[in-house]
């Protein structure tokens, strides 16, 4: 009979697709990576699992010494296990997906990579490994998240207008949603705060300043855009 240490054991990797909206685009974050496999390719930011190592404990490292950045909310996404989706061996990778603001944070590469930099979703590099397969997962997880639960608490500054917001969910959804309609049922979600305050230095203009009710327990919120 085999003992433990006998068994050849695949590696486990944790890969991170970050998300982040600015200036009407949303945009992924990537690394080019400086050493083989796929060198000076485009990738999603990853590490190997340490042996000691907590899922969210290595996606921390990954954010800290790979891209620069701290404390982000982290949800997981899915395992992508195909046997040869990495050239080094047996990798079953565990990935999480983040959503953040660019504004908020700053970027610096890691001494693994030569260069991490946003790119916008609809004009993406070809990824190495099967990054595209794990992207297009999460961008698929966001748009159906976004229908129920209110994601904009990463992705826009603290407090921002009515019109601000339904851009953000056209943006995701890559779709047109009539304006009425969304702020109804934005308002009667209670999602969002009137903060009593305007946007001001708009030509013409001063449309109300909300923010998201953070406090809010139930979600009663159902975006139905068919």
């Amino acid at each position: 009979m085999l003992k433990f240490h006998e068994y050849r054991n695949p590696a486990l990797a944790i890969d991170l697709v970050v998300f982040g909206y600015y200036e009407k685009v949303l945009s992924v974050l990537l690394l080019n990576r400086n050493e083989e496999p796929f060198k000076n390719g485009w990738t999603l930011p990853g590490a190997f699992l340490q042996m000691e190592e907590r899922f969210s404990e290595a996606c921390g490292r990954i954010l800290k010494t790979k891209l620069g950045m701290e404390h982000l909310f982290l949800e997981q996404l899915y395992s992508f296990d195909e046997p040869g989706r990495d050239p080094r061996g047996r990798v079953i990778s565990v990935t999480y997906f983040a959503l953040v603001n660019p504004r908020n944070f700053g970027l610096a590469a890691g001494k693994m990579a030569n260069d991490v930099s946003w790119h916008d979703i609809k004009k993406m590099p070809e990824l190495g490994f099967d990054h595209k397969k794990i992207f297009k997962k999460a961008l698929e997880r966001l748009r159906s998240k976004i229908l129920y639960f209110p994601v904009g608490f990463e992705l826009l500054d603290e407090m921002f207008t009515m019109t601000e917001l339904h851009e953000l969910y056209e943006c995701i959804l890559d779709i047109s949603i009539d304006r009425r309609n969304f702020r109804r049922k934005i308002l009667d979600s209670e999602y969002i705060i009137d903060t009593g305050q305007k946007r001001e230095g708009l030509q013409n203009r001063h449309p109300s300043l909300y923010k998201f009710n953070k406090k809010l327990k139930q979600h009663n919120f159902n975006l139905n855009v068919s």
